[in-house]
């Protein structure tokens, strides 16, 4: 039973500290006091010994948080909701929440956006090739014939492949859709008609690898999905053309990248890696046509407070009996991040 009107339920973090500090300010603290009974102070980042975990309904959790397992849930007879101010919840939530039946939510449809918006970045800039033109423009100081060198540079009916349609692949191809891109997807879970919905031409993976400009992966990390950019298929990547991760590192075999790009045919702006962090001595540091970010295109800094946001959203649903918007269901992790 969700609390009646005049029931606060008691709520607990369990997070890493700095998260909560990075996430909750006043103003934030002030709204979620005002539906939950919380002690905004207190953070348990272990919960081995958490006499509070007695009486808590909600878990509000995020990056940090102890897993919850069944030794955990016998310490929590009273939870009945679990509210997640981050994306996967995959590293947390165990099979003991979903048999205790457990409500859960999540906000990885808050932390796309600032993943898709970096992935579009990174597809304009590659297109029109602004890293290497920057860096010899830095190096000659002076101006080349940018057409010479880059002969059909630029965005215009350049080809843009999608491999996975998940939240972040949907929000890539809707923020494309006022450029003039001609935009694949690769995904087993879409039909022709719904890509058709989604403005975009489903084609099998190697058909999408070999007839783009730019490959941008948005594909789960599932046992399916580990080096799905392998040797193979790297090679079958048009000369000069881009490769873009910003989903997970396992997706792509970091040997057979490396080896591809040192030979100057591709490109790759790689914002996660396997292992993470790479290697000191890795090439991919120093090749001129890498550009390697330290997972950075999720939520950080101010988009954090997007994700807080939805959670308190979730929180005040919850709370007035009302269904989560954003609820994680457990036949679903199967195909999900």
């Amino acid at each position: 039973m969700h609390p009646t009107p005049t029931t606060r339920p008691r709520a607990l973090f369990a997070m890493g500290r700095r998260h909560r500090d990075a996430m909750f300010p006043p103003a934030e603290i002030q709204r979620l006091t005002a539906c939950v009974d919380i002690d905004p102070d207190h953070v348990a980042e272990d919960l081995t010994d958490e006499p509070a975990l007695a009486d808590v309904e909600i878990l509000i959790t995020s990056w940090g948080c102890p897993v919850l397992d069944e030794e955990v849930l016998a310490r929590a007879p009273a939870l009945k909701a679990i509210v997640h101010a981050a994306g996967s919840v995959k590293h947390h939530v165990t099979q003991a929440c979903w048999d205790r039946g457990v409500l859960v939510s999540s906000a990885p449809a808050a932390n796309a956006v600032p993943v898709a918006e970096y992935t579009v970045a990174a597809i304009l800039f590659a297109n029109k090739r602004v890293l290497e033109i920057g860096g010899l423009y830095r190096e000659h100081r002076a101006p080349l014939d940018w057409s010479r060198r880059f002969p059909g540079f630029g965005n215009y009916r350049r080809t843009v492949g999608v491999v996975g349609a998940s939240l972040v692949g949907r929000k890539v191809i809707e923020l494309l859709r006022p450029y003039d891109l001609d935009v694949l997807l690769a995904d087993p879970y879409v039909s022709t008609l719904r890509a058709a919905a989604m403005g975009v031409r489903l084609v099998e993976p190697d058909e999408l690898v070999e007839a783009s400009d730019v490959v941008s992966l948005h594909a789960p990390e599932l046992p399916e999905t580990r080096h799905l950019m392998d040797a193979r298929r790297l090679g079958l990547m048009r000369d000069g053309a881009t490769l873009i991760n910003t989903a997970r590192g396992s997706l792509v075999d970091t040997d057979a990248l490396t080896a591809e790009a040192a030979t100057g045919r591709i490109h790759a702006v790689i914002d996660v890696t396997e292992p993470e962090v790479l290697p000191a001595a890795s090439p991919l540091y120093t090749l001129p046509n890498v550009l390697l970010t330290p997972h950075i295109a999720g939520s950080l800094g101010g988009e954090l407070h997007r994700i807080t946001s939805s959670a308190l959203d979730e929180i005040e649903r919850y709370c007035a009996g009302e269904p989560f918007a954003h609820a994680v269901h457990h036949a679903a992790l199967a195909t999900s991040a």
